[in-house]
């Protein structure tokens, strides 16, 4: 689905911890995550902890999508 959004002109970024499947369907943005069921934050931590690494996550794929790749990179 990343790659038909992307084709159709709109940059994508996929926050994700399973990168070896990003990779091999080709998305353009790959940002490693932390878990497959909360890729965004670790339920572990505090909940202030989370929200952190949560907004951490938004800022990097606000610059991902707003930068311009040639084949795959990682955020």
């Amino acid at each position: 689905m990343v790659n038909e959004i992307e084709k159709a002109g709109i940059p994508t970024a996929l926050i994700t911890n399973m990168t070896a499947v990003a990779r091999s369907i080709g998305s353009p943005r790959i940002i490693p995550g932390v878990a497959i069921n909360n890729p965004c934050s670790d339920v572990d931590r505090p909940m202030e902890e989370q929200l952190k690494m949560r907004r951490d996550y938004i800022d990097r794929a606000l610059k991902a999508v707003s930068a311009e790749v040639a084949g795959q990179e990682f955020f």
